[in-house]
């Protein structure tokens, strides 16, 4: 595995377009921010000397944290779990708050690399239940990955907060918003990733005034967002670059196509 890649497979996930992104990164002296990370590629690319990583997730950002501390002991669990279909089923259903962290963990990274499209979806419950994908992701994986993303982890702070509250909470003049939210469309069905409380429409004026108050603060942003009329709506007067995207989320290649997104900030390249 590319050591410039992220861990986690995940869906709406940035890898293709980082040369894109790295553009606007024009200080590697700046403090990275990311309050939706996901999967974090473009941190684990850019490699920042001090970042802080946000999620809603609670899942997510848990496995962050540990990976971050235990990389050996989380390896040896995931080894030690056979890659089946049987097995997947059974590792999903165990309940992620009986578990030891490092296992907690272990569960998570597994799931996500056999699992399809490394989406994450819950239901009601909260209960992960995306099916099993048929592959093996869990063969590219190395003790050596853990230990990278551990060594680039030490200098984050990582917190699982709502992405206004934190953004106002720490930023700092000079730092560098990378903002990627789940895109929320009105004339598509609003995938819930997290369960009924991630974002959604009704927050989108809430990034607008967030990017108001990153601008005030003399910090700099990069949001990416769908093209459409909800993202033309927030560029106002910021820099804006329309590009084209290959989507990886449907279950056959040969529907997986081209999809157009929006890139907004604050930086003139």
């Amino acid at each position: 595995m590319d050591s410039k890649k992220s861990f986690l497979r995940w869906a709406g996930s940035k890898q293709k377009i980082i040369p894109e992104l790295k553009g606007y990164w024009v200080d590697d002296n700046r403090r990275y921010f990311e309050p939706f990370m996901g999967s974090a590629q473009l941190f684990f690319s850019l490699n920042p000397s001090r970042a802080i990583l946000n999620d809603i997730n609670g899942e997510l950002v848990k496995t962050y944290q540990q990976v971050r501390k235990s990389p050996y002991p989380i390896y040896n669990i995931l080894k030690s779990i056979k890659v089946s279909s049987k097995e997947y089923y059974r590792v999903r259903s165990l309940n992620p708050d009986s578990l030891g962290v490092n296992q907690r963990a272990a569960r998570f990274i597994y799931l996500n690399q056999l699992c399809f499209n490394g989406i994450y979806r819950t239901n009601l419950k909260g209960e992960f239940n995306v099916p099993f994908s048929g592959e093996n992701q869990l063969k590219t994986f190395s003790l050596d990955v853990l230990v990278d993303v551990s060594k680039k982890l030490q200098c984050t702070e990582i917190y699982s907060d709502d992405f206004e509250h934190v953004v106002k909470s720490h930023l700092y003049r000079n730092d560098f918003v990378y903002l990627d939210p789940p895109f929320a469309v009105s004339n598509r069905r609003i995938f819930r990733q997290y369960g009924p409380n991630s974002f959604g429409l009704e927050d989108l004026a809430r990034l607008s005034n967030l990017l108001e108050f990153i601008e005030k603060r003399g910090a700099k942003f990069l949001l990416s967002y769908a093209y459409c009329k909800e993202s033309i709506a927030l560029i106002k007067d910021w820099n804006h670059k329309k590009i084209l995207v290959q989507r990886n989320v449907a279950g056959f290649s040969k529907f997986r196509r081209k999809s157009a997104e929006l890139l907004i900030s604050n930086i003139k390249l």
